[in-house]
């Protein structure tokens, strides 16, 4: 019996899928800061946060690279592509069958529901409804799990090690608390469960049913360079190839190949074990015309007349490649629009708010990180994929749940409770790979007014038990808050506005509870505030209470 040969490009991918994967991982789940956030530009090689922010450039080069090689970022670069493949690894232990192939068979896809999803996420998505894409976005729904299941899971553990550690007297790890939301951990626990099911009875169906970025290069996919090839001379319908392909393209029976569906895993290459696949490159010209998925022979046969329509079946005519190529082109105008729409929502509010002053939003709207601009453009911009929660120094990011609403699902805001912003922190704005939050210097930052403290002398303990307290002032970094003479000797806060940046610092510090007596309210656009007198400028250490 022939041996398997070894497969090269399979051993590639798998080394190319650990590079891009260890590293993405390691940054979510980084709970000790090791990793310089410069990494994170690892990040802005996905697609979806890529077309979000209008990177057209590494969305042409995705493009470029599936219709020359397939569908590679599915298998080599999307992390949740490769965590899938990683499930796939897991629910394959103990499940071969006799022939000792794996359990997977043919389906035709199901294109009415793939496409029909895609345009109406994209639609939404266009128009400001990105609530359907937060939900199928693949890098989204990896960030959710790392950061809400794999991160707490290594904080336990380093936790674990570190209480046997110190029994010993060894102190070199320490405890780590682990915060996390209920919504953020069920949103995490739901993706998990759907990734894994559907490994487990489907292989890459949620990549070729659902995913808006597997169906979108699956309309590229089609038409790749390189494809995969059956020789209807070499192959005996074994099938192997078949079982093997977790994206369920082989249609082993009529020696096809769906590239719309596969995602270049090179499985299928090394399960044959008589080298009857093949991936090799097929001149443009054949699609739709001469192509066989037998070994391209000398000459043109009678035989390979049936041959050629069922490849033609599958790579579809040159009318449907012209009009997948308007569809693609035409995807730019829309982003163009889409953005210009928002610069004009962003500018019409503005305008409002100039001739009204600081027009501020009600209690119940979150605080955006410094960065976003406002409200709308981040709740548009932004996919959930708590990047900037965990990487966060001060923690003050939290995702939210239904309290601002279901269309703010799980995106971030800045919760004052136990923390505030650090003024010259701009580490969440260096991460985010869909630029929700536009990258900020440090200058930009310290004058960036994401909110304006707002002060109820009803609730402040000065007023209420006649006591001295200040520790707003003391912990506001541009002394926008300040004391001035209230009863005697007594002291009360005073908020200036046009130096109030909205840290929070004011409202983390403040010992009333459960409503603070201070309350930064959030900026429906974030403004500039002006830059406080050097000898003013405060700092502050954030684990110091002042209590």
């Amino acid at each position: 019996m022939r041996k398997k040969p070894v497969n090269t490009l399979k051993v590639v991918r798998v080394l190319l899928a650990v590079v891009f994967f260890t590293p993405v991982l390691l940054l979510f789940i980084d709970f000790a800061d090791l990793l310089p956030d410069s990494s994170c530009r690892l990040l802005h090689l996905q697609i979806i946060p890529a077309i979000l922010w209008g990177g057209g450039i590494l969305v042409i080069i995705h493009v470029l690279l599936t219709f020359l090689y397939g569908r590679v970022y599915c298998s080599m670069i999307c992390p949740a592509g490769i965590l899938q493949d990683i499930f796939n690894r897991l629910t394959c232990i103990g499940k071969k069958k006799k022939n000792g192939s794996m359990r997977f068979r043919y389906h035709k896809p199901a294109n009415w529901l793939r496409y029909t999803i895609l345009s109406v996420t994209a639609l939404l998505a266009i128009f400001g409804f990105t609530e359907l894409l937060l939900l199928l976005d693949p890098y989204s729904n990896f960030g959710r799990i790392a950061a809400n299941l794999f991160r707490p899971v290594a904080i336990w553990f380093n936790n674990l090690l570190s209480g046997i550690l110190s029994s010993r007297g060894n102190y070199l790890l320490y405890n780590v608390s682990i915060d996390i939301s209920s919504a953020a951990l069920i949103s995490a626990i739901v993706a998990f469960i759907v990734f894994a099911v559907m490994v487990f009875f489907r292989g890459r169906l949620f990549c070729n049913t659902i995913c808006p970025a597997g169906s979108l290069l699956s309309i590229v996919s089609r038409y790749s360079r390189y494809r995969f090839i059956i020789d209807k001379n070499a192959c005996n319908e074994c099938k192997s190839c078949e079982r093997s392909c977790k994206a369920e393209a082989i249609d082993s029976k009529n020696q096809a190949v769906d590239m719309s569906n596969c995602v270049s895993c090179f499985n299928c290459l090394s399960s044959c074990k008589r080298e009857a696949i093949k991936y090799r490159y097929v001149p443009i010209i054949t699609i739709g015309k001469k192509q066989t998925n037998a070994s391209p022979p000398l000459e043109i046969k009678p035989e390979f007349t049936k041959q050629q329509l069922i490849t033609k079946k599958f790579s579809g005519s040159r009318r449907l490649f012209f009009m997948t190529g308007a569809m693609l082109a035409g995807t730019v105008p829309l982003l163009a629009f889409a953005r210009g729409r928002n610069a004009m929502n962003n500018k019409h509010m503005r305008l409002r708010q100039r001739h009204s002053g600081y027009r501020m939003m009600d209690g119940h709207t979150p605080v955006t990180p410094p960065g976003s601009l406002g409200f709308e453009r981040f709740k548009n911009y932004c996919t959930g994929c708590h990047l900037c929660v965990v990487r966060c120094p001060s923690h003050v990011l939290k995702p939210a749940g239904l309290e601002f609403g279901l269309s703010y699902l799980l995106k971030p805001y800045l919760s004052y409770k136990n923390s505030f912003c650090n003024y010259t922190c701009t580490v969440c704005s260096e991460v985010c790979p869909s630029h929700a939050i536009k990258t900020l210097t440090e200058n930009q930052k310290k004058v960036t007014q994401v909110g304006i403290a707002h002060f109820c002398i009803e609730k402040c303990i000065v007023k209420t038990e006649e006591t001295d307290c200040g520790a707003c002032s003391e912990h506001c970094p541009t002394q926008a808050v300040h004391m001035i003479p209230y009863k005697g000797s007594l002291t009360i806060p005073k908020i200036e506005p046009e130096l109030c940046i909205g840290c929070g610092g004011c409202e983390s510090i403040c010992p009333v509870n459960p409503e603070r007596a201070i309350k930064v309210i959030a900026n429906e656009i974030h403004q500039t505030s002006e830059q406080p007198n050097e000898e003013e400028i405060r700092k502050i250490d954030s684990i110091d209470f002042g209590f």
